[in-house]
């Protein structure tokens, strides 16, 4: 089958243009000067929208186990919400815990995901118990099952957390085969002191998880993690879900020097805040705990968040999407908050969000598209298979209406929560087409997908290093 996308301007990450673009099969074929591609296909009329390549979310928790339950979105019902918010492939976290082997980490997110996406789909690998053997798993993902990033942890002692020596090893063994090691830098040891202390005061309400996690813990961690890979003869560091200035000012301060440290951000901490959510009445702010917390919008988190996407000092938006419902599931932490499980939903979000940015003037379309979709392709090994409209592609291709537009609510998203995280934010914008691997999957609101219709993704070694 072959369709022509006609009359749109096309978006990446060198600029705009006016181009009509052929999709042949399952890639793209060409593209074309307006009104110049064939005249015996198929037409979708484009005017007067962006053509921009499908979103790659490269931060996603399916089903994860956390805090005595699951994840609310399977692999199902989370990339179908994945599709009609413009993202047609995700990056998963398979898992290890420690004393678990680490292929069979893999093999159960493998039978999670077989057979139930929308869209395409890839794994990190989370390590949480450092050992030989599973060093060596580390060579055998990256050589056999197109896993080349892998994800530690600072934070959550006795469930994921590596201490120094452990982190250095796995950098050392990364630095070797060419992996990306992703890091969640929160000094967890000292947090637990923390919320020990805030709960014997009888400090019980959601606003202390963000109270007891402070930016100064983030910085401190963020900085440990980089002075690590230096050791580790500059092993390649992504810092993940970075919400605060000073871990911010780390990660700058490395890149500046030449080091091959990058990070990411998530329209939470872009949007949301430790007084207005995290804060709100009762146990209402259990909705938005998540770690790394929402920061005080008395500072100057989020302006300085967008201008490091501007400066590229973060290079990708994820979402850390890891939904848990309200009730039974959050609740699960009424008069505790460090028992309310971990996590926000916002896959089906991040296009429209970070579109918001770019009506709102604190980013460029170009940069918009480079963070949702291109810069995940690159960093992760999947450029340029994914991430960029151009020959050869996979016809991973969005139709946005910036004359749209989107209101944010429970009734309306197809996440599987009971409430929402954004409720009731407006969007100057509108996702209103999805094509992935050239299948229409999302027409004007109507889904024309299917469950099991997703591939797996086995991906290359970063082609973003310095």
């Amino acid at each position: 089958m072959t369709l022509l996308i006609t009359g749109g301007t096309v978006i990446g990450p060198t600029g705009a243009a006016p181009a009509d673009v052929l999709v042949d099969g399952e890639t793209i074929a060409a593209t074309y000067a307006p009104g110049t591609g064939p005249s015996d296909t198929e037409t979708l009329d484009a005017t007067g929208r962006y053509v921009i390549p499908g979103g790659i979310d490269a931060h996603t928790h399916m089903e994860l186990p956390f805090g005595g339950t699951f994840a609310s979105d399977t692999f199902d019902t989370g990339t179908r919400a994945a599709a009609f918010g413009g993202t047609t492939t995700i990056i998963d976290f398979a898992v290890q815990r420690t004393g678990e082997v680490v292929r069979d980490g893999l093999a159960a997110w493998h039978a999670k995901a077989e057979g139930n996406c929308h869209v395409d789909y890839a794994f990190h690998m989370i390590l949480g118990g450092v050992d030989d053997d599973s060093l060596k798993a580390m060579d055998q993902l990256v050589a056999d099952e197109g896993i080349s990033s892998f994800k530690l942890f600072m934070a959550y002692p006795g469930v994921f957390y590596s201490d120094d020596g452990q982190i250095l090893r796995a950098m050392q063994k990364a630095r070797d085969n060419g992996a990306v090691i992703m890091m969640h830098a929160e000094n967890g040891i000292a947090i637990d002191v923390l919320v020990r202390q805030a709960l014997a005061r009888g400090e019980t309400d959601p606003i202390h998880h963000g109270l007891t996690r402070p930016e100064a813990l983030e910085a401190e961690a963020t900085h440990r993690a980089i002075m690590l890979a230096e050791v580790a003869r500059d092993c390649p560091l992504y810092i993940v879900h970075l919400s605060a200035s000073r871990a911010l000012a780390e990660v700058a301060a490395a890149r500046d020097a030449g080091r091959n440290v990058f990070a990411e951000t998530c329209p939470q901490y872009l949007y949301l805040t430790l007084e207005d959510q995290l804060g709100a009445p009762g146990f209402e702010g259990a909705k938005w705990v998540c770690s790394t917390p929402l920061r005080s919008k008395h500072e100057t988190h989020q302006r300085d968040l967008w201008q490091g996407l501007r400066s590229n000092d973060l290079a990708v938006v994820s979402t850390d999407h890891c939904p848990f419902c309200f009730k039974d599931q959050k609740e699960l932490g009424v008069g505790d908050f460090s028992k309310i499980p971990n996590g926000i939903g916002g896959v089906e979000h991040r296009v429209d969000l970070l579109y918001q940015g770019v009506v709102d003037g604190k980013l460029s379309l170009e940069r918009w598209v480079e963070t949702i979709a291109t810069t995940p392709a690159r960093m992760f090994g999947l450029y340029p298979r994914k991430g960029v409209i151009q020959p050869g592609s996979d016809a991973d291709i969005v139709l946005y209406d910036p004359n749209g537009r989107t209101r944010i609510g429970v009734e309306t998203h197809h996440m599987n929560m009971d409430h929402s995280a954004y409720e009731g934010y407006e969007i100057a914008g509108k996702v209103e087409t999805v094509i992935s691997r050239g299948e229409v999957i999302v027409s004007s609101g109507e889904y024309r997908g299917a469950k099991g219709r997703g591939k797996y993704l086995p991906r290359g070694l970063s082609s973003y290093l310095v």
